[in-house]
């Protein structure tokens, strides 16, 4: 007799058990079909937009308006987005939040600035190093006569030292060729065959430096094509000047049987 009233009400237990279950299954099928779809419909709950990669007035109004209350957050340095433009935020993109939810945004600063050294008074080679340690280039190379600076060293620089610029930025310079007095003229050689620029160079007090041969079907062979430097800059006496010269061909070998 106890036996079958255990049973029993380990019975009725059971099936309480399996009521609540079903119970909590469809109470979460309702919820989840019905008004949860319901409530985000009627404007309670919002998908937070993507506002990486906008500016922070752009990303401001997008989220405004939404229903959502934007807050710059903290500013962070970033090379890959300029200064101004959202880089992270939370919540994150597709989030589903109430309206009305704060969405925090980091901003960026930029990538961090690079410092330009003092080169005045190095040469061209220690300034190219001292540039290169700073995330900066060398960039164009001119000469001047100068009475203060020995020859080949910089007198000018631009941009100045200690000036902010962006990383892999050039760096001009101005080179020395010492006192007016001591410099030599260089000959424009263009056009030349080698053998009167050579004479042309060694009158003027100048030797032939390297001599590059480059392929040519309008110059003759052994035509100056390009000097290095240029004709009329100023260099000291003895001064090597590199030639680039046309090299030899099958076509002009016929044009001068012809």
């Amino acid at each position: 007799m106890a036996l079958d009233r255990r049973k029993a009400f380990t019975s009725r237990r059971a099936k309480k058990i399996y009521i609540a279950l079903a119970f909590l299954i469809l109470l979460f099928f309702v919820c989840n079909n019905f008004l949860l779809p319901w409530y985000v419909s009627s404007g309670g709950i919002v998908e937070v937009p993507t506002v990486i990669g906008k500016d922070f007035d752009s990303a401001r109004v997008l989220l405004v308006s939404l229903g959502l209350e934007p807050r710059k957050g903290e500013t962070r340095l970033d090379r890959e987005h300029p200064a101004g433009i959202v880089i992270v935020q939370n919540p994150m993109p597709g989030d589903h939040v109430k309206r009305g939810r704060r969405v925090y945004l980091t901003i960026s600063e930029g990538e961090v600035p690079a410092i330009v050294p003092s080169v005045k008074g190095r040469t061209v080679r220690d300034a190219r190093f001292a540039l290169e340690q700073e995330g900066l280039k060398m960039g164009t190379i001119d000469y001047q006569p100068s009475d203060e600076f020995p020859a080949n060293t910089i007198i000018e620089q631009t941009p100045g030292a200690g000036g902010k610029v962006k990383r892999d930025a050039y760096v001009s310079v101005t080179v020395s060729q010492g006192t007016l007095s001591q410099k030599i003229s260089v000959p424009d050689l263009a056009g030349k065959t080698l053998t009167e620029a050579t004479t042309l160079l060694t009158n003027a007090g100048l030797r032939v430096g390297n001599i590059s041969y480059l392929p040519s079907t309008d110059l003759l062979p052994n035509t100056v094509i390009e000097q290095y430097p240029r004709g009329g800059e100023l260099v000291s006496n003895g001064q090597l000047i590199d030639l680039f010269v046309v090299q030899g061909g099958e076509k002009k070998k016929e044009f001068l049987e012809n």
